[in-house]
């Protein structure tokens, strides 16, 4: 809050220069050390504006202002011109020549403008860009061209257009191929895409619409933002004046210095120590304090950066796991949209589950599956998983399929599921999740063509249907045994079966109920 020393850093570090008084108008702020500039909370000090959010008492400052005449609203827009020339070789090359040092633009006939071939793709010797190497980079009159090209916002901002008639010779898109697809379904890109990329495009798209090129107004349908995917580091404890490290648990009892160790050499957190002795040659001599016999690291979540060695090769994890694992393990670590470390902890359980996957088919290396019907047991598990995942896909809850599938394999695994009918719709379920190993098992179940061309599984909202619910019977609202009811099972019957129940006697002392309450597919409570 600008002019308040107490909430802005500017203003509090000339207050404290100059020893002005620095009056909080925020309630419960800490300003002991420095400015508290989070524009949240409840304001004080600050007369008529006291008990309102900050969020409440801008506006009303503002309102107070205009009505005793001092000043009155205003937006300032920070705009500045955009720079769009790159002195580089890759990028659009403008249409642009000069004569007599002043620009023209080409003829419309004389387009497009390709780039031309160049030996090298650096600034030449005297610092023009690398265009400036071409040779006969000028019009056919002889007037030199730009030498300067387009930034790749240029090229990259309209491209949605142009997937949608990409052989056109004559125009961006036709009108017939632009009404027919209109705009981008989904855009799925990181939140720095907020300033960039989305703001080009939207420019672009806006400008191309005027013109009456592009038929909607705005370019993107959903956009979706992913998060990042961090690192998680390693720390191990040197011993300060030593080459002696000791282990997480022990370093309290030390004078120690932590060091960023490479995560290749960790697993679960315990060190390979003849591998760390590789690692560096100044780690050659290491000595270690274990516990257990073990030397276990620290960790941390990190951003993924070389210097800190928490880089993972995904080669090296489809190389020892598969690619359907790390595929299936990206998706379960957490919501799409939220950032979320890199822990493969949980890799092997990711990988145990696509092998009972597999023994869901197979027993002893030869195909189980049969022709029978399927129980409705097995179809009931099926059929949640369908909608589950069918649903989850739509809105991007990939994690939340992934338990679903751990789930539903449980159930059919104990109900030594091997029917045709469930384990040929698991598959093709499982076809964008993992798909090398769904492609295997649909050709294994005697299909020719892809998993990817089979039809999506419907769900049938009859096998969902419950027959049967588990009741908590109380007496007296203490929960004590448990029944299970039909699903159509009348109040009559429920109270009949509950007082004549063995465990019913016990609680009722031989008293006669003063009430008994049925919350239908829940509860009984006797009041006795």
């Amino acid at each position: 809050i600008m002019a308040v020393p107490a909430h802005d850093s500017r203003d509090y570090a000339f207050a404290r220069h100059f020893n002005l008084p620095i009056i909080p108008l925020i309630e419960g702020c800490d300003i002991s050390e420095e400015s508290f500039d989070a524009k949240e909370g409840i304001m004080v000090n600050s007369g008529f504006l006291n008990g309102m959010t900050v969020k409440q008492a801008i506006p009303a400052a503002i309102d107070e202002v205009e009505k005793r005449g001092l000043g009155y609203r205003k937006i300032n827009y920070r705009l500045r011109d955009a720079i769009f020339s790159r002195q580089r070789y890759w990028g659009e090359p403008f249409p642009i020549y000069y004569k007599e040092e002043m620009p023209y633009t080409l003829d419309e006939s004389e387009l497009p403008l390709e780039l031309p071939e160049v030996d090298k793709f650096l600034p030449t010797e005297t610092g023009e860009p690398p265009l400036g190497r071409a040779q006969n980079w000028q019009t056919k009159e002889g007037y030199p061209l730009e030498l300067n090209t387009m930034p790749g916002f240029a090229g990259s901002s309209a491209y949605y257009l142009r997937y949608m008639d990409p052989h056109n010779n004559e125009s961006l898109v036709s009108e017939k191929a632009n009404t027919y697809w209109r705009d981008v379904d989904l855009y799925i890109g990181g939140t720095e895409h907020a300033t960039g990329h989305l703001v080009y495009s939207r420019f672009w798209n806006k400008f191309l619409f005027d013109l009456g090129v592009s038929c909607e107004e705005e370019p993107f349908k959903k956009l979706v933002n992913q998060g990042m995917i961090q690192g998680r580091s390693n720390f191990v404890y040197r011993i300060k004046g030593s080459n002696t490290f000791v282990s997480y648990n022990l370093r309290e009892q030390y004078e120690v210095t932590p060091i960023h160790v490479d995560v290749n050499i960790v697993h679960n957190d315990l060190l390979d120590l003849d591998a760390f002795r590789q690692w560096s040659p100044e780690y050659k001599t290491a000595e270690f304090i274990l516990e257990d016999g073990k030397y276990v690291c620290g960790w941390a979540v990190e951003k993924m950066s070389k210097s800190m060695y928490n880089v993972v090769n995904p080669d090296d994890i489809v190389e020892k796991y598969g690619a359907d694992t790390l595929r299936l393990y990206e998706m379960f670590l957490g919501p799409l949209e939220q950032s979320k470390p890199w822990d493969t902890n949980g890799i092997d359980g990711v990988h145990r589950f696509l092998r009972k996957v597999w023994n869901l088919f197979y027993r002893e290396g030869v195909l189980a599956v049969t022709d029978d019907q399927p129980s409705k047991e097995a179809l009931k598990s099926l059929h949640k998983l369908i909608k589950k995942v069918t649903h989850d896909i739509e809105n991007f809850s990939f994690n939340t399929s992934v338990s679903a599938f751990m789930i539903c394999l449980n159930e059919l695994t104990a109900l030594a599921c091997r029917e045709r009918e469930v384990l040929s719709d698991l598959a093709v379920c499982l076809a964008p999740f993992a798909p090398h190993l769904a492609e295997e098992l649909w050709h294994a179940l005697g299909n020719e063509t892809s998993v990817c061309d089979a039809a999506w599984p419907v769900c049938n909202e009859e096998y969902l249907k419950e027959d049967a619910f588990p009741y908590a019977i109380s007496f007296n609202g203490k929960s004590r045994f448990i029944l299970e009811f039909a699903a159509d099972a009348v109040n009559e019957e429920i109270e009949k079966a509950v007082l004549e129940h063995p465990q019913s006697q016990k609680w009722l002392e031989g008293k006669t109920p003063k009430k008994i309450i049925i919350v239908p597919k829940k509860i009984v409570n006797v009041v006795v």
